[in-house]
């Protein structure tokens, strides 16, 4: 899918971040774009901006306020979004949260909100939208994450939902092909959103110690990655060289990622101990 003009694109996660972006370029490519998410003020806002970057005579967008994690919703708010807009030809699933904290620190209650919303809430709009798409074929992307292939130190929790998110997709990509539905997953590092600043609240020292050894895309960028990687039919999308070579030395010198991270963390740690 290279050519958006005309096409319908569904977004959860769209009110911010890199789902905005996304919507923005998505609509600056001439597709109707339709987003989702929890606050409808910040939708409302958000919906301007879309309206604005629209290029193309007749576009359609629209926002919906829809909680990902409660399926009932997601049902009914889904079909009135086909019933308005029609079957999507690009479905994005992005959204999500993350809390980082020590495991000890992370509640039943957060771990359970954090699958409902990171790993549930991409299984309830995909399962309900799929069978309506296998009549025309078209493209779904799952937005992990780094963390979606390593598990970084602060994020077990986030970790667990976003593993799962690409599990899931490489065995749905290997069902929908005989659909014509293609799937990808965006896996994008570090990108400075509202969520990335809330994240940057809880983080334990050693988690800000690796994070800062990486660099901060801006979402807009991250966005355009992934249309590139739509383009080429890319299954797993890493829109940057130092994610890329991060994602290549996990698979192929996993002990060596793992060394480098643990050193970080024990510097941090005896650091910590000598002030006290």
């Amino acid at each position: 899918m290279k050519d958006f003009k005309g096409k319908t694109v569904y977004i959860t996660g769209g009110s911010s971040g890199i789902g905005l972006a996304l919507a923005k370029l998505m609509a600056e490519k001439g597709a109707n774009v339709i987003i989702f998410a929890r606050r409808q003020q910040v939708l409302d806002a958000a919906l301007k901006q879309v309206c604005a970057s629209g290029n193309a005579a007749g576009q359609k967008h629209a926002c919906l306020s829809m909680n990902v994690a409660n399926r009932q919703q997601v049902a009914e708010v889904l079909a009135q979004a086909v019933a308005g807009y029609g079957v999507p030809d690009v479905l994005v699933n992005c959204a999500g949260r993350a809390i980082p904290r020590y495991f000890e620190d992370v509640s039943y209650e957060q771990f359970d909100e954090t699958q409902k919303v990171d790993l549930y809430g991409t299984w309830n709009t995909t399962s309900i939208l799929v069978p309506l798409m296998k009549t025309k074929g078209g493209y779904i992307v799952n937005v992990s994450s780094i963390v979606g292939f390593i598990g970084i130190f602060g994020y077990t929790d986030y970790a667990a939902a976003k593993f799962a998110v690409l599990g899931f997709s490489e065995a749905l990509r290997s069902e929908l092909k005989r659909y014509n539905i293609a799937v990808s997953v965006l896996c994008p590092p570090d990108t400075d959103t509202p969520g990335f600043a809330e994240e940057n609240k809880t983080k334990p020292p050693e988690t800000k110690a690796i994070s800062a050894t990486a660099n901060v895309m801006k979402p807009e960028d991250v966005a355009k990655a992934l249309l590139k990687g739509i383009a080429k039919k890319e299954f797993i999308i890493i829109p940057n060289a130092d994610g890329m070579f991060t994602y290549m030395m996990k698979r192929l010198l996993p002990g060596l990622v793992e060394m480098v991270t643990d050193a970080q963390a024990k510097k941090v740690q005896q650091s910590m101990k000598a002030g006290k």
